[in-house]
């Protein structure tokens, strides 16, 4: 396998980079220790993503029909990386680009790609996840918000929680039960929900990963038009499993991985211990789990390019991305050692957003399952 990236993906790599300089604000850093949730990262996101957006960056990998310029997925995920590294500048957005906007492009109508997928190509459309419920988290399947249907609207009424991004968006990719007397994955569907419907109430959860970052929100007979209905009544498995091996791999998080290891590295040379033996192998450790994410990451980039339907490897991907991530950070942590533990430090802002890494699109535990029933071929029981 050939390893070494193209002459005209370099020059783009380093046309992105200046881009990017040249675009945060000289107090970015300080705007990115909130998390991609806070309320001045999700503003300058789409200012951000709008800058983006003109220089059709935002979406390249998509067709050109669509609003995109036929790039390589390989493209795209030069974009991740960079992105990834400074702290992601386009916030929510990269989920609208990473798999919003695709399972859309599978799924949707033409009415609804007129409406949805030209947002997300200016830059101009923020999503959240409506998956999770208080006794359905990582089992999606054992969701209960009911949607019924009344004429030309679904009644929806239950609630999710641990949503991410929801204050600042638009619509919600949101999961519902149709068909009350269904169980598991059958009557399950995907409605495209506009987040300021009557009926809809936030509630922020306190948590030490940043501000804003989850919420539960409730559904009090709240009307969605049919309209926003995405795929076929009560066929929404197989959309969801499209859109998660797409969402799985969708943050380049070993690049952020890789650039914090590096500063442990240089933090650790400062300090006279990049010759001790122990030290030594934690450092090669880490950086043996980032690669073999980044590697990983690269396999599944690679079956996109030849065509190839989603498989479990978006799953091994995401363990081993969740694997070097917790390695760098508890190593950032012995490194940097009680400074570390101050808010707003290099380290400590890197371990909180690594603690989410394990939970977010299915807990490593469900993804390793995944991986044993999928890839292995194990059994359930």
């Amino acid at each position: 396998m050939e390893f070494e990236w193209s002459e005209e993906d370099r020059s783009y790599r380093a046309e992105l980079r200046a881009f990017i300089e040249e675009s945060l604000p000289d107090d970015w850093e300080e705007i990115s220790k909130g998390g991609p949730g806070s309320d001045a990262q999700a503003k300058f996101s789409r200012e951000f993503c709008a800058k983006m957006a003109e220089r059709g960056w935002l979406t390249q990998h998509w067709p050109v029909e669509l609003g995109g310029q036929g790039a390589s997925p390989w493209r795209h995920a030069i974009v991740g990386e960079e992105m990834w590294t400074v702290g992601e500048p386009r916030g929510q957005q990269y989920m609208s680009v990473n798999w919003v906007g695709p399972t859309i492009l599978e799924f949707g109508t033409e009415e609804q790609k007129d409406v949805h997928v030209s947002r997300i190509v200016r830059g101009d459309s923020l999503w959240c996840q409506g998956f999770s419920e208080p006794e359905a988290g990582s089992d999606l399947a054992a969701l209960r918000t009911l949607a019924i249907r009344d004429g030309d609207d679904y009644v929806v009424n239950g609630s999710k929680i641990w949503t991410s991004y929801v204050e600042y968006a638009d619509f919600c990719f949101l999961l519902v039960r149709t068909d009350p007397e269904s169980k598991g994955r059958h009557g399950i569907t995907v409605l495209l929900c506009p987040v300021d419907l009557p009926g809809i109430e936030l509630r922020e959860i306190p948590a030490v990963i940043g501000d804003r970052y989850f919420h539960e929100v409730f559904f009090d007979d709240v009307r969605v038009p049919v309209s926003c209905r995405l795929g076929e009544e009560g066929g929404g498995w197989p959309i969801v499993t499209f859109s998660l091996a797409f969402e799985r791999v969708g943050a380049a998080r070993y690049a952020r991985a890789s650039f914090t290891l590096d500063a442990i590295a240089e933090e650790a040379k400062r300090l006279g211990r990049l010759s001790d033996p122990v030290v030594q192998e934690k450092l090669g450790r880490a950086r043996s789990r980032v690669e073999a994410a980044r590697l990983l990451n690269y396999r599944i980039i690679d079956l996109r390019v030849h065509g190839s339907p989603p498989t479990a490897d978006t799953n091994l991907a995401r363990v081993a991305g969740t694997q070097a991530e917790s390695a760098v950070s508890e190593l950032a942590l012995e490194i940097f050692g009680s400074e570390a533990l101050a808010y707003g430090h290099f380290a400590e802002v890197y371990f909180r957003l690594a603690m989410w890494s394990g939970v977010a699109t299915g807990t490593t535990e469900v993804n390793l399952n995944l991986v044993a029933s999928r890839m292995l071929g194990l059994p359930r029981e």
